[in-house]
């Protein structure tokens, strides 16, 4: 417990995910189940002359082979980072929502990329509680206006979108988000779906810029333990002025530059992990049997460790739900590792070799932090 913690803070406990409303054992074995539907969908392909490649199943993108190049997508929702934004504007009376498109963008982008591919075409979603949540133009031109900034970034085209007003369904005043993505992997030899992924491979991880998108729920059932609410600072000592609210609405990192310039240096990952739900566990995600042995632990950024502290959760809960610190992770052959950080780095993203990948029973070890996680940790398929 921290010296400034109050006596109500410390006989609170620890605040877990699944108290803030989110069990992923009611969720996981839904998408397993719809996995397993979907997968059943694929002979409905050969009618066009195309194929999927099967290895892309219960992974973040879907592929389908179509010939001269492979085609992948995705759709993601941003979940409930949009609460947070609307409890600032009415703290500061400005509008957070370009950092929330970027959010909503880097939650589809980010995914796509781990199979290799280069972004093309993103569509958007925006489904209002009612017509007049259109109405705030300040709010409603700051998504414009991050949104085409998040394209920009990712050298993607904005090809439309639906703006339905669903009262009823989405809470009056609210507001959910969400983005697909298409992309090309061409040349094929760029597709990274795992099936190079060995023992002998580096573990490099990108730096995140905060608790991006994922573990919200936990963040905002967390303002109810602060003194002040989301205008409680994070760390007066160190980052003076800056609050709670604020950090959180960091924008999330948009990684395709870093894999886009990786491609043009010659560096071709044999696996890649988005770090979103289940936290560092996602480093277990692909299905082979293999340990992922982490030697090299980033930075946790401050936000993360404010979280930590407040919510009094140990590492292992704390690397089981957020990113703390690493928001993406690439596997790549050991000789390619430090060049790989030194094009991330250019990128503007920091980045470490963390660690590597080793003969052995399906598992993460943190070393420096003492935590291990088993197959049972993670069940996505």
């Amino acid at each position: 417990m921290q010296a400034h913690d109050t006596p109500a803070q410390a006989a609170a406990g620890t605040l877990s995910y699944e108290q803030a409303g989110v069990q992923y054992d009611l969720i996981d074995p839904l998408k397993i189940s719809a996995q397993r539907a979907a997968a059943a969908t694929a002979a409905q392909l050969a009618a066009h002359g195309f194929g999927e490649v099967a290895a892309s199943r219960g992974e973040s993108a879907y592929v389908v082979d179509v010939g001269p190049f492979y085609l992948a997508s995705i759709v993601e929702c941003l979940g409930t980072k949009t609460l947070v934004a609307d409890e600032m504007a009415k703290l500061t009376g400005r509008s957070y929502y370009d950092r929330i498109a970027q959010d909503t963008i880097a939650m589809a982008i980010n995914d796509l990329i781990t199979v290799g591919a280069t972004p093309l075409v993103v569509q958007a979603y925006w489904a209002a509680g009612g017509s007049d949540w259109f109405g705030d133009a300040q709010r409603a031109q700051a998504l414009v206006a991050g949104w085409k900034a998040a394209c920009e970034t990712c050298r993607v085209a904005w090809g439309g979108g639906e703006t339905p007003a669903l009262a009823g369904i989405v809470e009056a005043g609210r507001v959910d988000l969400a983005a697909s993505c298409t992309g090309l992997i061409n040349p094929k030899e760029r597709l990274s779906v795992g099936d190079r992924l060995a023992a002998g491979d580096a573990i490099v991880l990108l730096a995140s810029s905060g608790i991006h998108a994922n573990g919200l729920s936990l963040a905002r059932k967390l303002v109810e333990r602060l003194p002040q609410g989301y205008l409680t600072e994070v760390d007066p000592d160190r980052h003076p002025g800056l609050t709670y609210g604020e950090a959180l609405l960091a924008p999330t990192v948009l990684y395709s530059p870093v894999t886009e310039a990786l491609w043009q240096a010659g560096i071709t990952p044999h696996y890649c992990a988005n770090i979103t739900g289940h936290g560092w566990r996602k480093l277990l995600r692909h299905p082979a049997t293999l340990t992922y042995r982490v030697h090299t632990v980033p930075p946790v950024t401050p936000v993360l460790a404010f979280i930590q502290r407040h919510a009094q959760q140990d590492d292992r809960e704390a690397y089981s739900t957020l990113n703390m610190g690493a928001g993406f992770a690439l596997f790549v052959k050991a000789g390619d590792a430090q060049r790989t950080v030194e094009v991330a780095r250019a990128q503007g993203v920091d980045a470490w070799v963390a660690g590597q990948v080793e003969a052995g029973p399906k598992r993460l070890i943190v070393e420096p932090l003492g935590l291990e996680y088993g197959a049972d940790d993670l069940q996505l398929r």
